[in-house]
C-alpha cells in the first residue's frame, strides 16, 4: 500500500480507494509519519464519499490528512491532478515527510510526463 501511494505521490497520478468503509477519488500529495511514527498520507479529495463533506473543486477544505492502514482497494487512476493553495496548512498530521508531490513539479501526466 505505502509503495503504491508514494507511486501515486512521484507520478502525480490521483488514485481510487476505500477508506474508512468510504469509496473516495483523492490526489495524494505528501506521505511521511506523524509525531508518534504512524504513516499518514496527505491527500485532497476531490471525489467520492466523504463523512464531513466535499467542497467544490478547488477548495483547501477538501485536504484530508488520512491514516495510511484505513486504505483497501487503492488503484492508480489516468486523470488531472487534483489540488488546492494551502498545501502546507495541514502539514502538521505529517513531520516526518517521506515523499511531497512539489519535490516533482515537471510530472504532468496530463502531458504524457
Amino acid at each position: 500500500m505505502y509503495r503504491l501511494i508514494r507511486a501515486a505521490i512521484t507520478a502525480r497520478q490521483p488514485i481510487s480507494a476505500v477508506y474508512s468503509r468510504l469509496a473516495r477519488l483523492v490526489c495524494p500529495h505528501r506521505l511521511g509519519k506523524n509525531s508518534v511514527g504512524k504513516a499518514r498520507v496527505l491527500c485532497y479529495q476531490y471525489g467520492g464519499e466523504s463523512s464531513t463533506g466535499l467542497e467544490p473543486s478547488g477548495s483547501s477544505a477538501n485536504w484530508r490528512c488520512m491514516k495510511l492502514e484505513k486504505f483497501s482497494r487503492v488503484e492508480l487512476l489516468e486523470g488531472v491532478w487534483h489540488t488546492a493553495p494551502n498545501h502546507s496548512r495541514p502539514q502538521t498530521c505529517i513531520v516526518e515527510v517521506d515523499v511531497d508531490a512539489e519535490d516533482y513539479p515537471d510530472r504532468n501526466p496530463q502531458n504524457g510526463q
